[in-house]
């Protein structure tokens, strides 16, 4: 009796995992694709001011040289 238990437990726990992946799946696919500008716009941003950086320490040594 035991074992049948354990055994309907876990078909149960598989159950409602599969359910909720299902429910899930479009939310995470929404998520999927803003989460690509997203991480595309931090990109752009990290770019941007990586040439300034990297601009601004030229200039700077430049500066120093006699």
């Amino acid at each position: 009796m035991k074992a049948f238990l354990v055994g309907l437990l876990v078909v149960l726990m598989i159950s409602v995992a599969w359910v909720g992946a299902v429910l899930l799946l479009p939310l995470i696919l929404v998520m999927g694709f803003f989460f690509k500008w997203v991480l595309g716009l931090f990109l752009i941003l990290f770019t941007i001011w990586l040439i300034g950086k990297i601009t601004l320490l030229m200039v700077e040594q430049m500066r120093k040289k006699p």
